[in-house]
């Protein structure tokens, strides 16, 4: 059954000017539509976009912003229309809950890129001109399309980063056909996304490189990972033992850095996918035309291969690596973000936490 009026109150967390600093706030999320689902939120993973749209790094932050769209929670109601899920089951919520659903993009479920516009999960007009709150927050109400199931066998607290972080490298791997076993690939940093990639390639059969300028970063990806290889990015002598030697490269480093040396340890016709948020990418077009090299970008993907997503991670037995924390120490949590001081991904305990 679906409720006429708006829901009680909802409470999270919010920032309310550029300090980015969260504190609690109270707010009322929609009713809940015929097509709606109304999940309570058990656990939200941090992304470093939140420290981005808390702080306003990019000058659009629509205050009061409740941050968090890697959401994962249990359904409390739904919609009239609503066939797909029903109360009890586990559900996530990604970087959008909404789109246009009517362009070419919508129609390969593909939302992520809506000619119109995906309306992100925070920090967004949506269409009935509020501004979307994410997952910060005890409860939360989306339309059935953006909801994807989460099997109950496994934890919301690792679902929850495969909602940003998970995608973000899986969707990209796919695309260029990553999923080769035998074939080498390279992933640049070891950070939430850089650590899902690591995860996935293995599980892929790919002889895995971490390529990182911190050697303390040694061990875990070689022994906590699983990794085949670790190199310092910064040896020169280490990256010249390892030229023309990968088939991939997954960039997940969002400092700005030097391309033409990771470019040089590409094979021919090899592929490098940035999926961090570099201000600007420098590189010489000669070394993309002699090695027949292909750069793309990425961002999340769709619903549909975000479900694809987690039903491998399942079918796979992989999980990222979390360090679980109250809602309470969130402001901590997102200075250590800032740092790089995480392994590998904050994931905020909602449900026992958030009262």
């Amino acid at each position: 059954m679906s409720s006429e009026t708006a829901n009680e109150n909802c409470l999270g967390w919010a920032a309310r000017d550029a300090s980015g600093v969260l504190s609690p706030f109270k707010f009322s999320r929609r009713a809940v539509g015929k097509d709606d689902v109304s999940i309570k939120i058990t656990h939200c993973g941090m992304c470093y976009a939140d420290v981005i749209w808390t702080r306003n790094k990019f000058g659009d932050s629509k205050y009061p912003v409740v941050p968090g769209h890697e959401i994962a929670g249990i359904v409390k109601e739904v919609g009239s229309n609503v066939q797909r899920f029903k109360v009890g089951d586990h559900v996530g919520v990604g970087t959008f809950v909404n789109s246009c659903r009517d362009c070419e993009y919508c129609d390969e479920e593909l939302e992520v890129h809506c000619l119109k516009r995906a309306v992100t999960t925070f920090n967004a007009i949506d269409v009935d001109g509020t501004i979307t709150k994410g997952g910060y927050s005890n409860s939360i109400v989306v339309h059935k399309r953006y909801c994807n199931t989460i099997p109950e066998s496994y934890p919301l607290a690792s679902a929850a980063p495969l909602l940003c972080a998970g995608i973000t490298v899986y969707t990209p791997m796919m695309r260029h056909k990553m999923n080769q076993a035998g074939k080498s690939l390279g992933v640049i940093g070891l950070g939430g996304l850089g650590h899902m990639a690591v995860k996935f390639g293995k599980a892929f059969g790919l002889n895995v490189t971490v390529l990182s300028t911190s050697i303390s970063k040694r061990e875990e990806a070689l022994t906590l990972l699983g990794a085949d290889k670790f190199v310092i990015s910064s040896d020169q002598d280490q990256m010249a033992a390892l030229a023309k030697s990968l088939d991939f490269i997954i960039d997940t480093a969002s400092g700005d850095h030097p391309f033409d040396p990771y470019i040089s340890l590409l094979k021919t016709s090899g592929v490098l996918v940035l999926v961090g948020a570099q201000s600007e990418v420098k590189f010489s077009a000669r070394a993309l035309l002699r090695g027949r090299i292909t750069i793309s970008g990425s961002v999340t993907g769709g619903t549909k291969e975000r479900q694809e997503m987690i039903n491998f991670c399942v079918a796979h037995d992989i999980h990222p690596k979390i360090e679980v924390i109250p809602i309470q120490y969130a402001n901590e949590a997102l200075e250590r973000l800032i740092k790089s001081d995480v392994k590998y991904r904050f994931v905020i305990d909602i449900e026992n936490s958030l009262k």
